[in-house]
């Protein structure tokens, strides 16, 4: 079996996390730009991952604090999925990648970095996107900053 090492995942995981909810925290302050919030729909909202695998990594998330899908009720889930969708429609339209992650971690154990509200990952990939800067130099490259992503997905260039 192939071993991938991320050894820059340390810093958010050794980090020491902020009371409360991000995800309940950021849509309430209102401050869209500040915050990377790229949407908000009825019950759910876009949010860009601050910590990215990649450029463009978003994440939707409903309003209300849930730790599990299937605590999401009809509407909440069928909005959730229409804006899983239209994120890939929009990451295709702007940054033309090769395929994409699209996950839920529900769980520590299961890798959820926030685990008490459920969120859905959309991670676009480019093929050769994992370089070698990781591996040899304990670096990770993320070719775009985070205001710049934002602007493009936000309908800027």
């Amino acid at each position: 079996m192939e071993q991938i090492w991320a050894p820059w995942r340390m810093e958010y995981i050794r980090m020491e996390k902020p009371e409360g909810c991000i995800l309940c925290e950021k849509p309430a302050r209102n401050c869209d730009e500040e915050d990377y919030i790229l949407h908000r729909g009825g019950k759910n909202f876009v949010i860009m991952n601050t910590y990215p695998y990649n450029p463009g990594h978003l994440l939707i998330a409903p309003y209300r604090h849930l730790g599990s899908l299937d605590a999401l009720d009809d509407e909440e889930r069928n909005e959730h999925f229409a804006l899983v969708c239209r994120c890939l429609e929009l990451l295709r339209e702007k940054f033309h990648p090769d395929g994409f992650n699209v996950g839920i971690n529900m769980g520590k154990v299961a890798g959820a970095g926030i685990d008490s509200h459920v969120h859905t990952h959309v991670v676009p990939r480019w093929q050769g996107d994992v370089n070698f800067m990781p591996v040899i130099s304990d670096v990770r490259v993320v070719p775009e900053a985070l205001a710049e992503t934002f602007e493009k997905l936000k309908g800027g260039s």
